[in-house]
């Protein structure tokens, strides 16, 4: 991806008056230390003040930023606006969308590769710290044989936008998957449950893991296994259907306590580059792990970072179960899902490996120039513009519905839906291409198109991404937005359309310096661009 660096002026200004007022104090201490001062004949200094120098020059730098303000303040507001008779109609046009939307992207929405790349590394470090020592460490539950019941498999896989060239405004968050190794004497057999009729929508994606013993060479009795295996399915299993299922919502509670043993392990070797903090999840959340740089570690870049710590367990090429999102409503009380199921037993499937290889796989087939990453950055930063002038819940259920897996699910279809990008995604077309975007986004979000997984939709994109687990190759298609309902969908839909309409006055009032003073700041959520009978 392309990256192109604009002039700053609100730091160049200042940075030139610092330098002049830094080169001025210089001339006059080698001055007066090179030659003996001279007075004039009536007494009076001859030399320039050197506070004279400072002011004249703080003078010459608020003439400078203000004359603009002030020449904006004293024309009438139809010449600020939409123009004055006075002035030729090259300085009246307004600047186009396209324009817009690259200067909002770079002031607003894009990232300094310098400060990801640090920010990158630096997780990298203190996650892979602590996860090596926690597979040191082990799990304090063994099992017959000396094998442990559950432990750290060594490693970690970085997932999420911030490793897709697609994450916007600030490298301030991070997701890592921590594969967990199971007892030799384990084996998992998963299923989907989308075949489930009675089944609420929000949970049809989940998969249950019931155990199964390992093939076995020697003939070892299935009592016997069962023997063996008791204190791991005591500790991290639940009964379903009269079927032992490893359970998601234990696997968490040993995971977050595992972790807190590990960082108390390493919390004095990484006091040396920063400050870490755990805070606990809950049911159905990871744990968060904060990270704080100390000055002398990246100073140029000293962020506080917060990384999701997702448990997960790997069922084989790269597809990874974790634990499963919450549901958007309370559709049904959880303890009472239909055919004997148990919340506790539910699973998620992470296919982050395989979106990665797509991403990939496109990016060697488009055309030089092909801005469809923009395009998705732009698509998330609409979102948020959307989100202005929401009361916290509206605000955050609007964030659940257009979540930026959504929006990179719709990018995905579209891209597949085509091939590849070509030349109709090429950056001078970058308008064009959002509005692609939304008005498919819109029809997904009414009910006109069906938003599938991208790898486990029908027809997936598994000879772009390789092999696939045969539980994932003959799981039932998932619609991402079944969760929600047609109510929320519609208002959705119109919050969209709504902010799509007034996207350039939006990033008038948003958007980069240059344009700041082409419309008045907004007052209220209507001089924000939606009107007040919109939802």
């Amino acid at each position: 991806m392309s990256v192109h660096y604009t002039l700053n002026l609100r730091v160049f200004w200042p940075l030139v008056t610092g330098l002049c007022t830094a080169l001025v104090c210089l001339y006059h201490v080698l001055r007066g230390d090179g030659a003996p001062r001279t007075e004039s004949p009536d007494g009076v200094d001859g030399g320039f003040p050197l506070l004279k120098v400072a002011i004249l020059l703080l003078l010459g730098y608020v003439l400078l930023r203000c004359r603009h303000a002030v020449r904006q303040r004293f024309l009438p507001v139809s010449s600020r606006v939409v123009g004055h008779s006075a002035f030729s109609p090259r300085h009246l046009s307004e600047p186009g969308l396209r324009i817009l939307l690259e200067s909002y992207y770079e002031h607003e929405v894009r990232l300094s590769p310098h400060v990801l790349g640090h920010s990158k590394a630096h997780v990298s470090r203190i996650v892979g710290e602590l996860v090596r020592a926690g597979r040191i460490r082990g799990s304090p539950c063994p099992i017959s044989g000396g094998a442990l019941a559950l432990a750290f498999r060594g490693d970690f896989i970085q997932v999420g936008s911030a490793y897709e060239q697609h994450k916007i405004r600030r490298p301030d968050s991070f997701d890592v998957l921590v594969p967990l190794r199971l007892p030799p004497l384990v084996a998992l057999e998963p299923r989907s449950l989308g075949a489930e009729p009675a089944l609420a929508p929000a949970f049809r994606s989940c998969f249950v893991c019931a155990l199964k013993a390992p093939p076995s060479p020697s003939g070892t009795s299935g009592g016997h296994w069962l023997r063996n295996c008791k204190p791991f399915a005591d500790s991290f299993c639940v009964d379903v259907r009269g079927q032992r299922h490893l359970s998601a919502t234990l696997v968490l509670r040993w995971f977050q306590s595992h972790l807190q043993r590990s960082l108390a392990t390493v919390r004095y070797k990484l006091e040396e580059c920063c400050r870490v903090s755990l805070t606990p999840g809950g049911l159905e959340q990871p744990p968060i792990l904060h990270i704080l740089p100390c000055r002398t570690d990246y100073g140029c870049c000293r962020l506080s970072m917060a990384v999701r710590l997702i448990p997960a367990v790997h069922l084989g090429d790269s597809v990874f179960l974790v634990a499963p999102p919450p549901p958007p409503s309370p559709v049904e009380p959880l303890s009472e899902l239909p055919g004997g199921l148990r919340s506790e037993a539910l699973w998620g499937v992470n296919t982050a490996r395989q979106e990665q290889k797509l991403l990939g796989w496109l990016q060697e087939r488009a055309a030089p120039g092909a801005c469809y990453l923009k395009c998705l950055q732009l698509l998330k930063a609409l979102r948020d513009l959307g989100a202005r002038g929401l009361d916290p819940m509206a605000a955050t259920r609007w964030g659940q519905v257009l979540s930026s897996y959504v929006l990179k699910t719709v990018l995905l279809t579209v891209l597949l839906r085509e091939g590849t990008p070509g030349q109709c995604w090429d950056e001078a077309r970058l308008s064009e291409c959002l509005e692609e975007l939304v008005q498919f986004l819109k029809a997904c979000l009414l009910g006109r198109q069906t938003l599938f997984h991208c790898i486990l939709g029908p027809g997936g994109a598994a000879a772009e991404v390789g092999p696939l687990p045969k539980v994932l190759r003959e799981a039932a298609p998932v619609d991402l937005l079944a969760a929600f309902d047609v109510h929320a969908r519609e208002l959705a839909a119109a919050r969209l359309l709504s902010t799509w309409r007034s996207l350039p006055r939006l990033l008038r009032a948003y958007g980069g310096p240059r344009y700041l003073a082409r419309c008045p700041p907004p007052w209220s959520q209507r001089t924000q661009g939606f009107p007040e009978h919109e939802p």
